[in-house]
Formats: structure tokens, C-alpha cells, sequence
């Protein structure tokens, strides 16, 4: 087969058509993955910073919790957090797929592990002697250092929250303020599969991530790597 022309039509009908939904859709999507991607990222790196650097009882017994929820498939964890949700009465809104979401465990275990290898505790001490209190330790002092695990967790949070499909799919009801994937995936239908919007909006989902990539790419690399060589 031999590229003759590029066409772009089924863009340019995605866009016009009147039952066509995508930038609604992305917009969710862009609005929850955002959220979750600033909120989780920085509880999670204080509460792993604290697990790091301090030392106060039960330390050990919390972080062994932490393991475990990481360790849980999420699939087990969905009728009780499905229960959580109704109760709040957060069914059908952003808040409601943002919240179970709005600390990882995996971000606490990367940025524990990071802070306990990469951060010198006689920085801490300095830090203290000048006067410094912990609030201004950690914004001022520790995390221009953390920013290489900060770029590799932005990423992974964010392609996990923007490909979810299962928990907003059973949240939100409301067909305009669904995500992208499960908008996507509504387009497949019994009745005939509209592969002309398939096609250009799966294309147009991962581009952000991409985007994204690009950018942290550098500090990703960075966080991958820390701690690999010893000198």
C-alpha cells in the first residue's frame, strides 16, 4: 500500500458533528487528570518526605499499610469506595472520581524511597541552625531537590488517571461530563461502530500525554535513575 494523500475529513466531521461529544469529554478528562495530578503529587511527596527524614512511633506499622493498599488490586477496592461515594453523595461529579484517587500510595512509597537516598540530612540540621522551621525546610530547601522524582511521578499519575476507564465509567452518568476513554468507548455501539470519530479521537486522547512526556521528560529520566550508582 502506497500513502497517496493525507486526509483529514474525519477530523473535520468529529468536530462539526452534532452528536459528537469529544471536547466535552476532553475537557473532563483535562479537569480531573489535573486535579488529582497537583493534589495527589503533593500530599503524597509530604507524606513520603515525612516518612524519610522523621522518626515518631508507628512509622514503621503505617508505612506497612501503605504497601498493602498499594499492593491491593483496585478492582477489590471499588464496592466499599462505590458505598463512600453514595453516602457523600458525590455520584455524577468530578469531586466523586477525583477523591479516592487524591492520594497514591505509589507516589508515598517513590518519593519515601527518593527522599530516604537522594535528600543529605546535614541539610536538615543546617536548615534547623538558620532558623528554618519544617514547613519552610521542605518547600524551600527539599523539594527544588525532590523535582526529578516530582517529574517522574507527575507522568505516572497522570497517564494512570487519564486512560482510567472502570471508576468514572460507574460514577459519572451524565454522558456529557464523562472522561475521554469512556466517551470513546461509547462510541462503539450494537447498532454500527462510528470508526470515523473512533479513529481521530484516539489519536487526539494520547496527545496530551505525549505533550506531558515531553516536557518532564528530563526530570523522568532523572528519577529512574537516582540512587542506580554509588561512588
Amino acid at each position: 500500500l502506497v500513502l497517496r494523500e493525507i486526509n483529514f475529513s474525519n477530523y473535520r466531521q468529529m468536530f462539526d458533528g452534532t452528536d459528537m461529544r469529544f471536547w466535552g469529554w476532553f475537557q473532563s478528562s483535562v479537569i480531573i487528570t489535573g486535579i488529582q495530578v497537583v493534589v495527589s503529587t503533593l500530599i503524597s511527596s509530604i507524606v513520603g518526605y515525612a516518612f524519610a527524614v522523621y522518626h515518631f512511633k508507628g512509622k514503621n506499622f503505617l508505612f506497612i499499610l501503605v504497601l498493602i493498599v498499594m499492593m491491593l488490586p483496585m478492582q477489590i477496592l471499588l464496592l466499599p469506595i462505590y458505598g463512600i461515594i453514595t453516602k457523600l453523595g458525590l455520584m455524577n461529579s468530578y469531586l466523586g472520581v477525583i477523591l479516592p484517587n487524591i492520594v497514591s500510595p505509589l507516589a508515598i512509597f517513590f518519593f519515601r524511597q527518593y527522599a530516604s537516598g537522594a535528600l543529605p540530612t546535614a541539610l536538615l540540621d543546617s536548615g534547623r541552625i538558620d532558623g528554618c522551621n519544617e514547613y519552610s525546610m521542605y518547600f524551600r530547601l527539599m523539594l527544588p531537590l525532590m523535582l526529578p522524582a516530582f517529574g517522574t511521578i507527575i507522568i505516572l499519575l497522570a497517564l494512570n488517571s487519564w486512560n482510567d476507564f472502570v471508576w468514572p465509567l460507574i460514577v459519572i452518568t451524565d454522558s456529557d461530563k464523562t472522561t475521554l476513554p469512556v466517551g470513546i468507548k461509547s462510541l462503539l455501539t450494537p447498532y454500527g461502530n462510528n470508526y470515523n470519530y473512533i479513529f481521530p479521537s484516539s489519536v487526539l486522547s494520547f496527545l496530551p500525554i505525549i505533550i506531558l512526556f515531553v516536557i518532564f521528560q528530563k526530570y523522568f529520566m532523572n528519577g529512574l535513575t537516582v540512587g542506580s550508582v554509588k561512588e
